[in-house]
């Protein structure tokens, strides 16, 4: 049988692909592991997972390996290290602007970071499209990418971040980035998306509540997902909830739930924040409850982005002060409600820097929001892989799923950041030391790593 991936295309041989998925027959055992499954269930020492090629085949305690599965296998010998799903960041812009070369490389970092799917929420996807293709066959380094097309009012698309990512094209008018009306044909819209290989649409701004509506059945009825802002303006949470969206993103523009005046225009919206925290914090805890309880019933599923305001001064008058004191709360009410929350970031971190910016999003959400680590891995393993309708095959460690796997020194139940302490990440089945990535990491910069020092 011919390779898929190394077969000779039009008689020229083949792009190489030197990090594709590992093939059948390729087995591996990590033995002696301290499990971490991604359902927040306790940690379960002295495991042994085995993979076939880029599936989990088993996951067994050690002293129950059957020579079968030890037949012909690469035995690894992780003993004292723990080993859970690989990260998912629910909210990355990797191609706003377009930059190709920087984007392989934050996709680089994120892989070798122990990241190995990203939902990227709107940008160029011409651009996209082939650094997923790229990444899935294993021509470049980097997680699995799950793109969304963006649907706005007309009124958006003066916004110059839709110049940047509709460079030749016209902004609105485009299949990945499209400005729709109550007279926009929703069927052939939807359809368009489709055709960049986006998973989803994402609705984004200046949509009203019986738009969004249409525009969700439609994409649900052609088999796409919707992932919508909290608040699209003047769809205030309810109105994106009640429309039925898989996933809402910002978990502080639920605050405009409780708003007196509210803004029309997504333009508007810095206007009102102030306001709208102030209400939201003067109102009894539980006066939100109800909208998270019908997210809850719904299965809608949080994306908080939770670091966000925290990590760009905010320029609505009064609203910075806020931010805090709104995001505990609002964490601590969707958790209570049992909403389900997933880890976006909506940035990378700089390019020198060693981690990707998933890690500080999920120290964040312990120190700063205190939702127990526990909980955070599970956000950004099982439910990341929700958040992109794939939790039948990744975001859990359990037989039939993607061999998707992070294996660290230390237990991140005692310390979120002992995620950094990575050893290697397995993606597809194949691993990605991070040794390898540390090394080409000092001799392009002419640094060392100290003996002993976190990697």
């Amino acid at each position: 049988m011919v390779d898929r991936d190394k077969r000779p295309i039009a008689g020229n041989d083949p792009a190489p692909t030197p990090f594709a998925a590992a093939e059948p027959g390729e087995v591996a055992v990590y033995r002696e592991v301290s499990l971490i499954d991604g359902t927040g269930a306790p940690v379960r020492h002295g495991m042994a997972v085995v993979t076939d090629g880029p599936a989990i085949t088993a996951v067994v305690p050690e002293d129950e390996l059957r020579p079968s599965d030890l037949s012909g296998a690469e035995s690894i010998d992780v003993r004292g290290a723990f080993l859970l799903p690989g990260l998912i960041d629910t909210h990355q812009h990797l191609s706003t602007p377009p930059n190709r070369a920087q984007a392989e490389e934050l996709m680089r970092r994120q892989l070798y970071g122990g990241v190995t799917a990203i939902r990227e929420m709107a940008g160029d996807l011409r651009q996209m499209a082939d650094l997923a293709r790229a990444s899935l066959v294993g021509e470049i380094p980097g997680p699995d990418i799950h793109n969304a097309a963006l649907m706005a009012g007309p009124g958006f698309f003066d916004d110059p971040r839709t110049w940047q990512v509709s460079q030749g094209e016209t902004p609105g008018a485009t299949a990945w980035m499209q400005a729709v009306d109550d007279e926009t044909d929703l069927r052939l819209a939807v359809a368009m998306a489709r055709g960049t290989g986006a998973t989803a649409i994402k609705v984004y701004a200046d949509l009203d509540a019986p738009l969004v509506a249409r525009i969700t059945e439609e994409a649900h009825r052609q088999g796409m997902l919707v992932w919508a802002h909290a608040s699209v303006f003047p769809a205030m949470p309810r109105d994106v909830v009640a429309a039925g969206v898989d996933v809402v993103s910002h978990a502080h523009y639920l605050a405009y739930h409780l708003a007196g005046e509210r803004p029309v225009a997504y333009k508007q919206q810095r206007e009102y924040l102030a306001d709208a925290y102030e209400r939201f914090l003067a109102a009894p805890e539980d006066a939100v409850d109800g909208l998270l309880d019908d997210m809850r019933r719904r299965g809608t599923i949080l994306d908080a982005t939770a670091s966000l305001t925290a990590r760009i001064p905010s320029s609505a008058p009064g609203a910075a002060e806020l931010a805090p004191d709104v995001m505990r709360r609002l964490i601590d009410r969707a958790r209570r409600s049992g909403v389900t929350i997933c880890t976006g970031t909506d940035y990378e971190s700089p390019p020198g820097d060693r981690y990707p910016s998933l890690h500080d999003e999920l120290r964040h959400l312990v120190d700063s929001l205190g939702m127990p680590p526990q909980d955070v891995i599970r956000a950004a393993t099982l439910a990341g892989a929700s958040s992109v309708g794939r939790d039948d095959a990744m975001g859990v460690v359990r037989p039939g799923m993607l061999a998707n796997l992070l294996i660290v020194a230390d237990d991140p139940y005692d310390d979120i950041d002992h995620l950094r302490d990575i050893i290697t990440t397995v993606k597809r089945g194949r691993r990605h030391d991070r040794a390898d990535y540390d090394r080409a990491a000092a001799t392009r910069t002419g640094a060392t790593i100290e003996e002993g020092a976190p990697a």
